[in-house]
């Protein structure tokens, strides 16, 4: 998912226009954006509505309420069986979290993925441990509002920014897994939003959250390689092909020295590439 669109779930006259949005993914919200007061109402709309989807044709996510709260076991006893994709599990500070999620998933009729959302300082010191939890978690999320506002942290700083991305990417990369990027809430400052979506994309990022539909062509756009970034890539292994049949180890691609780790770094744009239908597959 290079763009994954919030719907929240308490609005369901929202749900088809967010699937028929450019979003990759859509992520139904039962936890913040919804009232405590709609939170029933929420999630038997949401489970209604997702259990009448033949086809979806995105990834579909649900951010449920979290362990402590009164309705997270409400909530999975609802979306039990429903076609979704992945579950959405905020405010995780402990592996242990993780693993009692899956636990329970491991029950479903359905398959169903978990994305950790990385966002109290506890839970960033503890990211790499989150991240090698259970097989089931296929990524990290960033949270910047509940991380840096009750800190008066400036969210909007890079300097701020990206060292938490860094780390919490870093963590990913341990479990193998993939990190996607905090939402951006100033909609209006769409320069602002491809920025930090092409800083994310630099450090390695498969994607970001989006909180408007008009965000995820700017998000689709940041997490595709650009037709330079192929072109050099398809020269790193044409070069490592030529390298290999000569025994060679280390060699030059246009004045850099390549070895392994570039290869690898080459394969997986094209990799993208061709996911994105950028080249043939």
């Amino acid at each position: 998912m290079r763009s994954k669109l919030f719907v929240p779930a308490s609005r369901p006259a929202l749900f088809s226009k967010a699937l028929a949005s450019a979003a990759d993914g859509v992520s139904f919200d039962l936890e913040d954006a919804v009232a405590p007061s709609a939170k029933g109402e929420a999630r038997q709309v949401l489970s209604t509505f997702l259990a009448s989807l033949a086809a979806p044709g995105k990834v579909v996510v649900v951010r449920v309420n979290g362990q402590g709260s009164e309705h997270h076991q409400a909530d999975l006893q609802a979306l039990a069986g429903t076609p979704l994709d992945i579950i959405n599990l905020p405010k995780v500070e402990h592996p242990d979290q993780v693993r009692e999620l899956a636990e329970q998933l491991q029950h479903w009729p359905r398959p169903v993925k978990i994305l950790a959302t990385i966002e109290s300082p506890k839970g960033l010191r503890l990211a790499a441990s989150i991240a090698c939890a259970h097989p089931l978690l296929m990524g990290l999320q960033l949270g910047f509002a509940d991380l840096f506002e009750p800190l008066g942290i400036e969210r909007y700083q890079p300097a701020v920014v990206q060292p938490v991305q860094l780390a919490v990417r870093l963590a990913a990369a341990e479990a193998g897994i993939d990190a996607y990027d905090a939402a951006w809430a100033a909609i209006r400052d769409t320069d602002g939003f491809r920025q930090e979506a092409e800083q994310a994309r630099r450090l390695g990022f498969t994607g970001k959250s989006c909180i408007h539909p008009s965000q995820a062509a700017a998000a689709n756009l940041a997490f595709l390689p650009s037709a330079v970034q192929v072109e050099r890539a398809q020269r790193v292994l044409a070069a490592a092909e030529q390298a290999e049949r000569e025994g060679v180890g280390a060699y030059q691609v246009d004045g850099q020295m390549i070895d392994a780790p570039f290869v690898a770094s080459a394969r997986a744009v094209l990799e993208q590439a061709r996911n994105a239908g950028l080249l043939p597959a």
